[in-house]
């Protein structure tokens, strides 16, 4: 089941993401540190109304936000459409130990979904260029790589921007 997510789910997503950064380092990708992701993200999140989270057997175990608004660092790519009707996804996580059960194909599924039925014309996002399980992953559901962006606090390798029309 995917549903909002509440200010009392916070500290279980934030529990989620942090497994998430353990499992990247130990395989060398540094996307997320002690800086990122963070409470304050995911409360703006919520307060949006823009998180959304994975339950299954009782717990929270994937998380996504789905977000109409663009960050400035987008602004510098050539997009496939016009900037306006785009939903942009942050965040989107599967806790390892439920990873490889198809929980990131259902969050993504819901999301374009969601885009469709709102008459969004794309989805956004971008991911990790030390990542190439990230990539393949939204390679295959056609998703077309588009340009990079910077995030410091993150890291000095670039995030690839990707665009997949609805």
């Amino acid at each position: 089941m995917i549903r909002k997510a509440t200010s009392s789910d916070i500290e279980s997503v934030l529990l989620l993401t942090k497994a998430c950064a353990k499992s990247m380092i130990s395989k060398g990708i540094y996307q997320w540190n002690e800086h990122y992701p963070n409470a304050a993200a995911f409360e703006k999140d919520i307060a949006r109304d823009e998180l959304y989270v994975l339950i299954s057997d009782h717990a929270i175990v994937g998380t996504i936000v789905i977000s109409s608004f663009m960050d400035k660092e987008y602004q510098a790519i050539t997009w496939l459409t016009p900037n306006g009707k785009n939903l942009y996804i942050h965040r989107l996580a599967v806790h390892p130990d439920y990873q490889g059960r198809g929980f990131a194909q259902k969050l993504m599924d819901f999301a374009e979904n969601f885009g469709r039925d709102n008459g969004y014309s794309s989805i956004r996002l971008d991911t990790f260029s030390q990542n190439p399980r990230n990539q393949r992953f939204y390679e295959c559901r056609n998703y077309r790589r588009l340009g990079s962006v910077y995030f410091p606090l993150q890291s000095e390798h670039p995030f690839y921007c990707y665009e997949h029309l609805l």
